[in-house]
Order: structure tokens, then sequence, then C-alpha cells
């Protein structure tokens, strides 16, 4: 059964009460089932498969296949990402896009040709990883943190290089393991000579002054 169909069942189940006026009911079927949150609120998801309309999985798989089909403009691939960007808000949303395979594509598009699609591209990954251990994980896995460091340093593009920074520091705050990639990856000039605790916000924010003083001008 389709998960938003599922969904939208159970609430159909958990929301429904014996007609108090019902003879034959003994008791009312949810004071047996005291773990059963009353009137819990519809999934968005399960909504929009009642109404017959796409789930947000569905519009980010969508938004995805637009920006990267060599027959949509750019113009309108920067639609498509403003799109990916409100839907990755949501950390359900950001937590899916491993599930949905959504992470290559979009590290992919850190290095295109088009200075607006690398913003972008920076844009997302930043919302994706901020306050989210999952999406922090999935963000070193694939390999991106040495791209945006590279990025936010040397990229051409002063707008590219402030979103590259933007999601290196969502990326390493809080989050160790990406902070060591990160060190590892910085020029010789900024490499700290000291280990740095990833909760150590004012040691978090030197490191990224430095590259932000570091980057080209």
């Amino acid at each position: 059964m389709d998960p938003g169909l599922n969904q939208l069942l159970k609430w159909s189940i958990e929301n429904s009460e014996v007609p108090r006026s019902d003879p034959t009911s003994a008791t009312d079927n949810k004071a047996e089932r005291p773990d059963w949150p009353a009137g819990r609120p519809l999934n968005p998801d399960s909504l929009r498969s009642l109404m017959g309309g796409p789930s947000d999985a569905d519009l980010m798989k969508e938004s995805m296949a637009a920006i990267r089909s060599p027959e949509v403009s750019v113009e309108d691939k920067l639609v498509a990402f403003d799109n990916f960007e409100q839907l990755i808000e949501s950390i359900d949303n950001a937590n899916n896009m491993e599930a949905l395979g959504l992470w290559i594509p979009l590290v992919s598009q850190l290095e295109n040709e088009e200075a607006d699609i690398r913003r972008m591209a920076a844009w997302c990954v930043g919302t994706a990883v901020q306050n989210n251990v999952k999406a922090q994980e999935r963000l070193l896995a694939v390999g991106a943190i040495p791209i945006l460091i590279h990025m936010a340093n040397e990229d051409t593009n002063e707008a590219v290089r402030k979103k590259s920074t933007y999601a290196l520091s969502s990326e390493i705050r809080n989050y160790q393991p990406g902070l060591d990639e990160a060190i590892k990856a910085l020029p010789k000039t900024l490499k700290p000579d000291r280990a740095v605790d990833a909760g150590n916000m004012e040691a978090v924010d030197r490191i990224m002054a430095g590259l932000r003083k570091e980057s080209i001008i």
C-alpha cells in the first residue's frame, strides 16, 4: 500500500469513535486504547494522497530532475532549486534525500559551469545539513567537504563563495567528523595549530573567518 494511504488509514482509525448513542457500545473505542494519540494531525503527504496531489518526495524528485535536465533553461533550473530548498527546510524531507538518491545529484551541481547553479546547490546543501546530524553524515559520506572548501576559497563568484562558506559552517558545527575532514582540506595557512572541538563555536568561527579572509577577491 502507498505509504501516504497507509498513514491516512491509520489516521482515520485513530480519529474515529463509536457513536455515543450506540446502545451496543459498552465503552468508547479510544478509552480502550489509551496509547492512541487523540486528534493527531494528518501527515501532509497523506493529505495530498487523499486529494490526489504529489507528495513532498515526488516534488523533490521532480525538482532535481528539472535541475539535471539539459532541456531545462538555467532560469527554470533556479526556480526548481528554489522549490527544492524550501522543501528540504523540513528536517524530515532533508533526511529523506538519502532514500530518494538525491545527495549525489545535488553535490554534482556544486561543480556546474553556471555560477548561479553552484550557488543554489551550495545553498541547498547548507539548508539540508543545518542542525541535522543525519544530513551532516551524508554530506561527509559523499565527499562534498573538499569541494566546498575549494569553492569557498577559490570560486571566482562572490555569491558562490558566500553560500559555500554557509554550507561548510552548517556542516562542521557540532559535527566532529565533518570538522576534522574540513581541517584536512584547508589550505596550510588556515590549518589550526591544535585540535578543534566542533562544539566550540568560537573556534569554529575563527576557522570560518580565516577562510573568508583567505578567499580570492
